[in-house]
């Protein structure tokens, strides 16, 4: 078979058998930390914690961690907040000058962001890791923290190292990325949160199958469960790789293949992705939405009937008005994102300057206009996509009776990650092949194991 020739010549290429090799053992390490618990906590106090996150938005960020967030583990607060703090240097990008500055300098530029994004990372763990340790009673339905803690063990002392773990915990699950991207595979912190997803995927699986084993339904439910599934990952991969392609011409260019020719009037195209903004109009959407059930939830709301409907109609992610309004928000962001990371004036003038143009229109600020027309065009049936993806799980929760943590793999962020990553992997590998291989594809070129060592 193939799949079966082609496993065996990435592990014929050594750099990359390395690689791959580096990879597995750093995300194994990630995985192993995600199940220590933090010192201090009973275990057998830990089951109503777990109970707690079935489904829901804390299912969302269990799933996440990879379910850290509910085994209390040293790694409860995930990638998440390096994530959060690279959202926030992007968006502080487009209004402060001196991080603009430092977008236009280059490799030493970026290096000073990145080293910006990892001191505000560790702001953030400092205000999250109090708020996730004084949560876990609520959620566990413990009177107190104390009440979860070995005999013996002081609360504040708890509270004191469980704080600085949870911080060391994020920083160091932010250098395992970096290794991943450095020496690894590339993608170490989508890697991360991806490898953490699938590791909740077959318990949610085995827990719906036996749901309809009993009664629910029986095989034949689970069977129209797969095929839907496999649908929405083809309609995700699909949203993934659409490409609008954007004829450019190039008045006379020069191309050297074994001789050097002239080549007029050479015609490629300019992909413009159909979803350019990937999935963080889904992160900024889910963000805003848990604004509403905290104002539902506050001292001069919570009484009354509007605070009521808030906390009701808010705080299920499978509530109608729930999706309506994080669908509406997805597409907004999705407008957004796109016009802050899609840089249509520099599109132009590198066409500009490479002797190319788009037949029938002016090179300059025409191009850049006719580019921004056609992205807009392609955003809004690539936003609504997106939010129907998004919204898809409580579809498949309310009509299929598919329980809650099963049906978080049916769209939304967790799937849309998963697909993305796993075709950036595929796609990294396969250039690897593709590099390494192509002086073997030739009869007067080196043989393969030569060039694989």
């Amino acid at each position: 078979m193939k799949i079966i020739e082609t496993l065996k010549n990435v592990w014929k290429i050594t750099e990359l058998k390395d690689r791959i090799i580096l990879t597995l053992g750093l995300l194994l390490v990630y995985r192993f930390g995600a199940q220590v618990v933090l010192p201090g906590i009973n275990i057998d106090s830990l089951g109503g914690l777990q109970a707690g996150m079935d489904g829901g938005i804390l299912g969302l960020l269990n799933a996440f961690t990879g379910g850290a967030f509910a085994n209390a583990s040293v790694f409860a607060l995930g990638i998440m907040p390096y994530i959060s703090a690279s959202i926030v240097v992007q968006l502080m990008g487009i209004a402060i000058p001196y991080l603009q500055k430092l977008q236009k300098e280059g490799a030493s530029g970026q290096k000073k962001i990145t080293q910006i994004t990892r001191w505000l990372t560790i702001g953030i763990c400092l205000v999250q890791a109090p708020g996730y340790l004084a949560s876990i009673p609520g959620l566990s339905g413990s009177t107190s923290m104390g009440a979860m803690l070995v005999p013996g063990f002081s609360e504040n002392l708890f509270y004191f190292s469980s704080v600085i773990i949870l911080v060391t915990g994020c920083v160091f699950a932010m250098w395992l990325g970096e290794k991943i991207t450095d020496k690894g595979i590339g993608n170490g912190i989508s890697l991360l949160i991806m490898v953490g997803i699938i590791a909740t995927l077959p318990q949610s699986f085995i827990q719906n199958a036996a749901s309809r084993l009993e009664g629910n339904g029986g095989f034949m439910m689970i069977l129209i469960e797969m095929v839907i599934w496999f649908v929405i990952i083809l309609a995700s991969v699909f949203l993934v790789m659409a490409v609008r392609k954007i004829a450019v011409q190039y008045a006379r260019r020069t191309a050297s293949g074994g001789y050097e020719k002239n080549v007029f009037g050479s015609r490629q195209f300019l992909p413009l992705k159909l979803n350019a903004s990937g999935v963080m109009p889904i992160i900024f959407a889910q963000a805003i939405m848990f604004v509403p059930s905290l104002i539902g939830g506050s001292a001069w709301l919570k009484d009354t009937d509007t605070g009521v409907w808030m906390q009701a109609n808010f705080s299920d992610m499978f509530g109608f008005w729930y999706n309506l309004i994080f669908a509406l928000l997805i597409i907004v962001f999705t407008y957004f994102y796109t016009a802050i990371t899609v840089p249509t004036n520099k599109m132009a003038d590198d066409l500009k300057r490479s002797g190319g143009f788009i037949p029938g229109i002016r090179p300059g600020s025409e191009t850049s206009e006719y580019l921004d027309k056609i992205m807009s065009q392609i955003t809004l049936p690539g936003s609504i996509f997106l939010a129907l993806v998004a919204v898809f799980p409580a579809f498949v929760m309310k009509l299929m009776s598919v329980q809650a943590g099963w049906a978080l793999f049916f769209g939304g962020t967790s799937l849309l990650i998963m697909v993305g990553v796993a075709i950036d992997t595929m796609q990294q590998i396969n250039s690897y092949l593709l590099n390494k291989h192509y002086d073997g594809l030739m009869k007067t070129g080196k043989n393969r194991k030569a060039v694989g060592q």
